[in-house]
């Protein structure tokens, strides 16, 4: 089944159940699907597309929650995180940070990265292999830390 009709299930789901966070955030889903669709002429999303999209709404979230959570204002904040959590049921599952490590560790042996110099050569690869995996961020701290 493809993403766009399991959100449309959930939001079946969400609006029996009136919940009205889980509602809010498969709505974005949603926006962000038609969106995507319209720019690419109508057609269907890859799955790779549609995992980049789910993972932009997920760090939009984190990152809201994070700067209402340094105003101290933890009621915005909350519907935030529910948001994020709800938007992540949608996506792989993803690796923890000693998964991670490993793999890093196996690219840097490959390709014999020894310095801060070579990151940008270990994060293309990093990237690639574990798209869809791990963020970014857990990607790029991980690295930096290997390679210093």
């Amino acid at each position: 089944m493809s993403l766009q009709a399991d959100v449309m299930t959930a939001m079946k789901a969400a609006m029996k159940a009136k919940d009205s966070v889980a509602l809010e955030a498969l709505r974005a889903i949603k926006s962000a699907i038609l969106l995507a669709q319209t720019e690419a002429g109508s057609k269907e999303l890859s799955e790779d597309e549609e995992i980049k999209m789910l993972q932009k709404l997920v760090k939009q979230r984190k990152d809201s929650a994070a700067i209402y959570t340094e105003q101290g204002r933890a009621d915005l904040a909350e519907p935030e995180v529910a948001q994020a959590a709800v938007i992540e049921q949608f996506l792989p599952e993803q690796l923890s940070e000693e998964e991670v490590e490993k793999v890093i560790n196996e690219i840097i042996a490959k390709t014999g990265a020894e310095s801060m110099k070579d990151m940008g050569k270990v994060m293309g690869m990093a990237s690639s292999e574990l798209a869809g995996k791990a963020d970014g961020k857990t990607i790029s701290t991980i690295v930096k830390k290997q390679l210093s």
